[in-house]
């Protein structure tokens, strides 16, 4: 066994004594790790293709056994393809600060519309995201609420808080249709934009944001310019495991590693919100395309068949609310996935002899389409095969522990030292299995029924808002992924326990530590299948800094503990009595507010609900930094964090 670890140690060693000597935004380091990381990838495959696929013949080994090396091998695909787009990343900001600075301060600015897109949410999400698109730092735009939703109410709070609204008589074609509707309206009008910006209804845009991303389109080849999506609650991975604090919600390996690396390879796309897209070349392409419920992605597809590009800058400019349930999480994936399988099979697909995508960006559609369909569907597989052995003594792998160890070890800690260096820790594979294994009866579903049946489908909306009180069991998973974990523990028992196999007992040793792991995967899945309550609808954040309040006739500092857009609470050894009105100074607005509650070292307010308090606070708090950032994730906090949760 010694010498069959021995090459995994080597790998290791390796891997600590060259990354700390490598910088990240070198692409040749990248391709340094990548490359050694695909050679060990290479010299892995040759041995499970030659030395451990059964013997052909119409039995179960053989049934079983082959099919899985070909889910394996593309799911290897996959892995090859992610790693020649991560081998480069670019970053964008120099580029903008440099025009930013060196814009005269009377130039002129185009006309941009902001297109706030809207269905169903509940007032307190759109106020946020109005206020916010109505207080930008940009001297020449309007705002359009699109309402598909023909909420009087919705149309009086545009009014009130000074921005155009717009509805129309049916919802054909969802999100694509509202904005084309929209599109043709504002064409007919005596100002024509020079660019739209299209914000999600819980997407609140910083200041800064039009400014900055604005200043790239100055190069007239540019049609779209995406920024990342930053979420100021807890998705539910994060928030069912309560690892909110020590680890990052799902999309940031996508928006802060993934996305910078398409960018670099000339591969971005729109991915809707927080976009701002070029008027003119978006009307050349009819609108936003209707023939897939992934109308962003295909955007970007079609703008480059007539030659303009999608630049990604990654800066946090919008903050927005991630999928507060497991339901919506599975929803979004899901609708995301069927989205992607519609282009795949559609005229900007990347087999398709009508488009006219070059060979890189076909490339990149090839690479999202492995990671939907391959990879999914080779972790399903991977839960059945371990246990398929143990009860049944179907042996798919002909290998025993120390031999898969000996070739697959040096790969897999090699790949996850590079991926976890190039992401800063956002790569973890325990919690990429976890995240993978929750979305993919949704995500195999639609891959099947999009690539089936491409047309047809109803875009279903990733709900928002609403109450998130009482706990909630996702029982559809629970009971798939709670029966998966019930088998395997009864494989364990029944293969070395009950019958011991003899002299398979080395490849049991191999269907064992594969079937521990699944159980651990699977247990953690579970766990987050159990919603927990979250009693407060604005996400609080820890302060510590003294304040100023006025009530009474007197003044006094006191320490700020905690704050929301809806109030904060303070700490103070003589509180004021609950029903006081003070004043106190919140992210440097002059703030009145109601004390509602004593609390065990001071006291607590709710600010007050007039419109102009509003508009102050909603814009100064999403102007501050109270979005938690992970600079650099480590792992033995996130597994702190798991075993709290799962021994609590």
């Amino acid at each position: 066994m010694i010498s069959a670890l021995a090459p995994g140690l080597v790998a290791f060693g390796a891997c600590l004594a060259i990354l700390p000597l490598l910088k990240r935004e070198n692409t040749l380091a990248r391709s340094l790790m990548a490359g050694i990381s695909f050679i060990l990838l290479c010299h892995y495959f040759v041995w499970r293709v030659t030395r451990t696929l059964p013997p052909a013949g119409w039995n179960a080994d053989f049934l079983v056994g082959y099919p899985f090396m070909l889910a394996e091998a593309a799911s290897m695909l996959s892995v090859t393809l992610s790693l020649l787009f991560l081998s480069r990343t670019i970053d964008r900001t120099a580029d903008v600060q440099a025009i930013v600075r060196g814009a005269p301060a009377t130039a002129p600015v185009p006309l941009v519309y902001v297109f706030i897109c809207t269905y169903n949410e509940e007032k307190a999400i759109l106020e946020r995201t109005i206020i916010g698109a109505t207080g930008l730092n940009y001297g020449n735009y309007r705002v359009w609420v699109l309402d598909d939703g023909r909420r009087p109410w919705l149309r009086e709070l545009a009014e009130e808080l000074g921005c155009h609204y717009l509805t129309r008589p049916d919802n054909r074609h969802a999100k694509a249709g509202n904005i084309n509707h929209a599109l043709r309206h504002v064409a007919t009008s005596s100002e024509r934009p020079e660019f739209i910006s299209i914000l999600d209804a819980d997407f609140v845009p910083m200041p800064d944001f039009l400014v900055r991303a604005t200043s790239l389109m100055k190069d007239n080849s540019v049609g779209v310019v995406q920024t990342p999506q930053h979420f100021i609650n807890p998705d539910p991975i994060q928030s069912n495991l309560a690892a909110t604090e020590v680890w990052p919600d799902e999309q940031r390996f996508f928006f802060d590693i993934l996305m910078p690396a398409k960018d670099a390879w000339g591969v971005a796309f729109c991915c809707g919100t927080s976009s701002v897209i070029r008027f003119s070349s978006l009307m050349r392409i009819g609108g936003f395309p209707t023939d897939s419920v992934t109308e962003d992605y295909l955007v970007t597809l079609r703008l480059k068949e007539l030659g303009y590009r999608t630049i990604y800058l990654n800066e946090r400019l919008t903050i927005g609310l991630a999928p507060e349930g497991i339901k919506e999480y599975i929803t979004q994936r899901g609708r995301w996935c069927l989205g992607f399988m519609q282009i795949m099979r559609g005229r900007s697909g990347p087999f398709s002899l009508r488009s006219k995508l070059t060979f890189i960006d076909r490339l990149s559609l090839v690479d999202a389409f492995m990671s939907w369909a391959a990879v999914y569907g080779t972790k399903v597989l991977a839960l059945a095969v371990p246990w398929l052995y143990l009860l049944f003594g179907i042996k798919a792998v002909h290998a025993d522990l120390s031999e898969l160890l000996k070739y697959f070890l040096p790969f897999y800690v090699w790949h996850a030292f590079t991926m976890a260096w190039i992401s800063r820790g956002r790569s973890l594979a325990i919690m990429t299995d976890v995240s993978q294994y929750i979305a993919a009866p949704a995500v195999l579903k639609a891959v099947v029924t999009g690539l089936l049946k491409p047309q047809g489908h109803k875009f279903k909306v990733t709900a928002k808002g609403g109450d998130r009180s009482q706990p909630f069991v996702e029982w559809p998973l629970v009971r798939l992924y709670g029966t998966m974990l019930a088998i395997t523990l009864v494989a364990i028992a029944y293969a070395f326990i009950i019958r011991l196999r003899g002299d398979s007992i080395a490849y049991g040793g191999l269907a064992l530590a594969w079937s521990l792991y699944n159980c651990i995967v699977l247990t953690i899945v579970c766990f987050i299948c159990i919603e927990q309550p979250r009693r407060r609808k604005a996400e609080r954040f820890a302060r510590d800094e003294p304040v100023l309040i006025h009530y009474g006739s007197g003044a006094r500092l006191v320490r700020m503990a905690d704050i929301s857009i809806t109030g904060a609470r303070f700490v103070d050894p003589e509180p004021p009595p609950v029903g006081t009105m003070l004043r106190c100074n919140v992210y440097g607005q002059e703030v009145s507010a109601l004390v509602v509650r004593r609390t065990r070292d001071g006291f607590g307010v709710r600010f007050e609900e007039g419109v102009a308090t509003r508009v102050g606070v909603v814009r100064a708090f999403y102007a501050g930094e109270y979005v938690r950032a992970f600079r650099t994730v480590r792992a033995a906090p996130v597994g702190k964090a798991i075993l709290a949760r799962l021994f609590k």
